[in-house]
């Protein structure tokens, strides 16, 4: 169950303004109402004949007692009557396992309604809360350029995009990762893959050292349970890689494998704030449709990600939401990229979200903007799903938690935008301050001879 029963039915024109909003099909409310309808109506029938069967079986007790014959009529009565309702019961047990799983399914169809400030509508609604850092334009000046030629000074340059950049310097190679697993699968070599590298232990350390998450190394794949908690069963199922012969899936994102830590569990007093972090690659099959947007590793199928993913108190994942925004900003900002953070619309925040912030950078090379975070609340709606309460007192009522999760960062767009800001007339990489330590050198130049 996602939306709750109960909300269902005290707020089903909200529910289904809810999914009209989010581009679902509202019918599906209407259906899960009146399945829910029939369930209790088998549920009454069913509850009526036990307690018809439990009053016949004490009946025919009664009557031996008073001194009628056990294989006389009065008893062989009873006993017929006590089967015939047994048989009847049977049927409605039946048709009420088929109702309930009926309800269930059509509860995980149904989508989480956004919160009521969020914009309705598709990607033009989606509203710019705020910018941080210069966008930098395609043509830069050569003057005053680290790494231009002095005879250059007071021309122009074209900042090239990061696949060119990225072939030229041999720190990717496309062309072979599609040999070995298709489009969409790249192979990072040399200063490509000790860039990775450095991002993601650079990310991993300041969540962990700075903003107290507690990291998290995962599995990779995932059981369709596991994949139903977090909505990507049944709503994204077909974006998943199957391993078939295990019935298990490559993870789409950590969030799957690390919010599934508590799955039915009940969380004691003071457990909560959770703050997790974990690195993970992520596999997807829909990386895009044809074009220019397909080029280099602005859409892939396998890229890499480190994920924030927080349990809180339903009173505080407002303000948690906006806290864990926040720390992917930050790591924007001392990488020195250019970004924007959008309040999604109702249409673009996805399923299961209730509000969710997008960060995209920059990328001067492409002149576009890049999605590296999405930061999103899911409130209650996953943690039903998946059976995850807390007790703000022992012994005190079970409640359900709230969820949020959000990228800190996905690597693959971040690398792209970070090639494309940080490149050099001379086709060098100027490396960002925060990761010289990583990397152990100030610039990515071409490889020798």
């Amino acid at each position: 169950m996602s939306v709750g029963l109960q909300r269902l039915r005290d707020e089903p024109d909200a529910i289904r303004k809810g999914a009209i909003d989010k581009g679902e099909d509202p019918a599906l409310v209407d259906a899960a109402l009146a399945a829910d309808t029939r369930r209790r109506e088998l549920q009454g029938e069913a509850d009526g004949l036990r307690a018809e069967r439990n009053a016949t079986s004490k009946s025919i007790g009664e009557s031996i007692k008073a001194g009628a014959r056990p294989d006389g009529p009065e008893v062989a009565a009873l006993r017929s009557r006590s089967t015939e309702i047994g048989k009847r019961l049977g049927d409605i047990e039946r048709e009420l396992t088929a109702a309930e799983a009926q309800v269930e399914d059509l509860l995980l169809r149904i989508p989480n309604p956004a919160e009521p400030d969020v914009p309705v509508g598709g990607e033009e609604a989606n509203v710019t809360v705020h910018t941080w850092g210069e966008q930098l334009p395609r043509s830069q000046p050569a003057e005053g350029e680290v790494g231009a030629d002095a005879s250059a000074r007071g021309a122009t340059w074209e900042r090239r995009p990061h696949w060119e950049l990225a072939e030229a310097l041999d720190i990717i190679d496309l062309r072979r990762g599609a040999k070995i697993a298709g489009s969409g699968f790249p192979v990072y070599k040399g200063a490509g893959a000790a860039l990775q590298r450095a991002l993601i232990t650079w990310f991993l350390d300041v969540h962990t050292r700075e903003n107290g998450f507690t990291e998290i190394w995962p599995p990779i794949v995932i059981n369709s349970a596991s994949a139903r908690g977090t909505g990507q069963i049944p709503d994204k199922e077909d974006q998943m890689y199957v391993v078939t012969r295990d019935d298990l899936y490559l993870v789409p994102t950590a969030e799957v494998p690390v919010t599934n830590l508590h799955r039915d569990e009940i969380l004691e007093p003071g457990t909560l704030p959770i703050h997790y972090v974990a690195y993970t690659p992520c596999f997807r099959r829909e990386a895009g449709a044809a074009g220019k947007d397909t080029r280099g590793i602005l859409r892939v199928h396998q890229f890499d990600k480190v994920e924030m993913v927080l349990f809180e108190r339903p009173e505080v994942s407002g303000a948690a939401l906006d806290w864990m925004t926040g720390r992917a900003e930050d790591l924007l900002q001392r990488l020195g990229l250019a970004y924007r953070v959008l309040l999604m619309s109702t249409r673009e925040m996805g399923f299961v979200q209730s509000r969710k912030y997008d960060l995209e950078v920059w990328a001067p090379g492409v002149e576009r903007w890049l999605e590296v975070s999405s930061c999103s609340n899911f409130r209650d709606y996953q943690a039903r799903r998946m059976a995850i309460r807390y007790r703000v007192e022992k012994g005190g009522k079970a409640e359900l938690v709230h969820t949020l999760n959000g990228s800190g960062l996905a690597l693959a767009r971040t690398v792209a935008a970070l090639l494309e800001t940080y490149q050099l007339a001379d086709g060098s990489i100027l490396v960002p301050e925060v990761l010289r330590p990583y990397l152990g050198t100030d610039r990515i130049g071409p490889p020798a001879g």
